[in-house]
């Protein structure tokens, strides 16, 4: 499969189209289709392309610029396993991270991120070095990728030693003018204390006076007083 084939499968709307480019406020091409064709069409391309060809053409839709064609290159790696080495797909991730602009794209290629992350924990040293980027969206891609570790009912030592170590990265943020920095910090807050209420309570009694309002209530919103 060609990129171009793929470009062409995903298709068009460009009533949508439009309206995407209006919400998303930044300058690229939009397709303007929903993201469950994306799902439909990325899980069978992942079904019938080795890795290697995933790669190449993950990379390609991603070089493109388009807007749906980048949420597919993520999605062609949102997988818990790939065989028979991941380590190719995790250095295509990290070469994107740098060039995030936009919440769903990040957003998109922070889920396949998760996925090799939880593969190999030790990676959490490479997203250690994103925190003090001056990329707000790498600083927030640090938050975002380390997601699943909120979400843990029994966790292990070492992940509860990730957990605080991001915690530790998530209160540095807490003073970041950067609404989508603290925004994070609020979603990953919100996202733990569905889990572990107290840990969560602690961190907003510790460090929440230093957020926005709005964001603060956010990031407490299921937490009881």
């Amino acid at each position: 499969m060609t990129p171009d084939d793929a470009i062409a499968a995903l298709g068009s709307n460009p009533q949508k189209a439009a309206e995407m480019a209006a919400y998303h406020k930044v300058s690229r091409r939009y397709l303007g289709i929903r993201y469950p064709k994306i799902d439909l069409l990325t899980k069978a391309w992942r079904a019938k392309l080795t890795l290697s060809e995933r790669c190449d053409l993950a990379q390609a839709l991603w070089d493109s610029d388009i807007h749906e064609a980048r949420v597919a290159a993520a999605k062609l790696f949102t997988q818990a396993r790939i065989k028979p080495d991941d380590t190719q797909v995790w250095e295509m991730i990290q070469s994107w991270v740098p060039q995030f602009d936009a919440w769903a794209i990040a957003d998109s290629a922070c889920i396949a991120g998760q996925k090799r992350l939880l593969a190999d924990p030790n990676r959490i040293e490479t997203v250690a070095t994103w925190t003090t980027s001056d990329h707000l969206w790498t600083r927030r891609a640090a938050l975002v990728m380390t997601l699943p570790w909120t979400k843990q009912n029994h966790p292990k030592p070492q992940d509860l030693e990730i957990r605080e170590r991001v915690l530790g990265w998530a209160a540095s943020y807490c003073a970041d003018s950067e609404w989508f920095i603290q925004k994070s910090v609020a979603w990953w807050i919100r996202e733990l204390s569905k889990h572990d209420a107290k840990r969560a309570r602690q961190f907003l009694t510790n460090f929440g006076a230093q957020m926005r309002p709005s964001l603060r209530k956010e990031a407490g919103r299921l937490l009881r007083d």
